[in-house]
């Protein structure tokens, strides 16, 4: 697994565009209503209780970048896929929370 700051990933994701490269997953694990507050754009939404109902739907080769709110349930949601076979996944360190602090400053916080 692979550890982003907020600014790392922002430029990933535009390096990925730039290239016309697949773009990654974004699998957001927080709970509906935190999703609904704020999320990044494109983002799945798949709760952290709801993982292992709806893993075998993902693919385990997909580059896939966990967030959540603080990056603590998204790096435990990360270390469960790897124990599945995942194997080319990413936490964004902070969360969204660090991606509003850093690069949307406009977005809603909680």
């Amino acid at each position: 697994m692979r550890h982003f700051t907020a600014a790392e990933l922002q430029a990933y994701l535009q390096t990925v565009s730039k290239k016309k490269a697949p773009a990654p997953l974004l699998l957001d694990v927080r709970e509906p209503w935190e999703y609904e507050h704020c999320h990044l754009d494109g983002s799945k939404l798949i709760p952290m209780r709801q993982i292992p109902d709806h893993a075998a739907q993902l693919d385990p080769a997909q580059e896939t970048v966990v967030i959540c709110h603080h990056g603590i349930r998204s790096r435990q949601v990360a270390q469960y896929l790897e124990s599945l076979g995942f194997t080319n996944l990413i936490n964004l360190t902070g969360g969204v929370e660090a991606w509003a602090i850093d690069i949307a400053p406009s977005m809603k916080r909680y």
